[in-house]
């Protein structure tokens, strides 16, 4: 079925940003109800209301800072989340609001009571759950118009590359120094970026890895050297740096997907928060 710009209209209310420009708005219930009626998904409903210059209300504080076809953009595009902890769990949660259309979700481990301190998705009812299962029922529960695919396992260097096809940005959440140097292995193999971010204690770094560019080793060395874990083996793992994190890996994945702004690409991103410092390094 075909859905006519009549057809959204006759659903549409008038609306009015903050500043008084006035739209005209499609609520999330009109889009279900619409997408019942039309046997399609909310995704395919947002997108034509987007076509026909019409906001989906779920999406409206975007506006402004996002045009009609830079959400658009974000509808049809597919990232892939690597690692549903602290930083996978966060980054899932924002890329669903924001209105990433598609998103892979990979990991294979269960929630335990350690995670509880800063991990968004785990609470004591789902403890021993797949971070996986999680994951996928949050995202359903805040925007069901997402399209999710989820892969309760680990990745690793055989399925990498089949885990992540189609993504258009991949985002690193690990905690594991081995498994990201085989995430980053398989972006070069399929053509796709990569934002990574490491975390520990209140301080962390964040950078973005196009296929072509030497990557992971400016910042670590050379892979075979390194040890599984990182430095959050020594120095724990505070939810507000997580947070922070997971914020900025996000800004970088809208600027991947929109090709807009200064990416951090070749250049690493250091915070230590205890002591108020931010700081870019460039890597080259």
């Amino acid at each position: 079925m075909t859905i006519t710009r009549s057809d959204l209209e006759v659903l549409a209310q008038d609306a009015a940003f903050p500043d008084e420009t006035p739209y005209r708005s499609l609520s999330v219930r009109k889009i279900q109800e619409l997408a019942r009626k039309a046997g399609m998904s909310g995704w395919e409903i947002e997108r034509a209301a987007l076509g026909y210059g019409l906001v989906p209300e779920r999406y409206a504080r975007n506006m402004r800072t996002f045009s009609l076809p830079d959400q658009a953009a974000l509808l049809k595009s597919q990232a892939g989340v690597v690692g549903l902890g602290g930083l996978g769990g966060t980054v899932t949660e924002i890329l669903a609001r924001m209105g990433v259309g598609r998103l892979t979700l990979i990991d294979g481990d269960r929630f335990e009571d350690s995670n509880l301190n800063r991990q968004l998705l785990s609470s004591t009812a789902n403890l021993s759950r797949p971070k996986a299962d999680a994951a996928a029922q949050r995202v359903r529960q805040i925007n069901p118009s997402t399209d999710v695919t989820v892969h309760a396992c680990f990745l690793t260097a055989q399925n990498a590359a089949e885990l992540l096809a189609g993504c258009n940005v991949v985002v690193d959440c690990l905690d594991n120094l081995r498994t990201r140097f085989e995430v980053e292995d398989a972006c070069r193999r399929i053509g796709c970026p990569m934002v990574s971010a490491a975390v520990a204690g209140a301080s962390g770094h964040l950078t973005v890895i196009f296929p072509e560019d030497r990557g992971l080793r400016l910042v670590y060395g050379e892979p075979e050297s390194l040890p599984l874990k990182g430095a959050e083996t020594a120095l724990g793992t505070v939810p507000y740096s997580v947070a922070f994190l997971a914020s900025l890996e996000c800004a970088e994945v809208t600027k991947v997907l929109l090709s807009r702004g200064s990416l951090l690409r070749d250049k690493l991103l250091v915070a230590d928060l205890t002591e108020g410092i931010i700081e870019v390094m460039n890597l080259r």
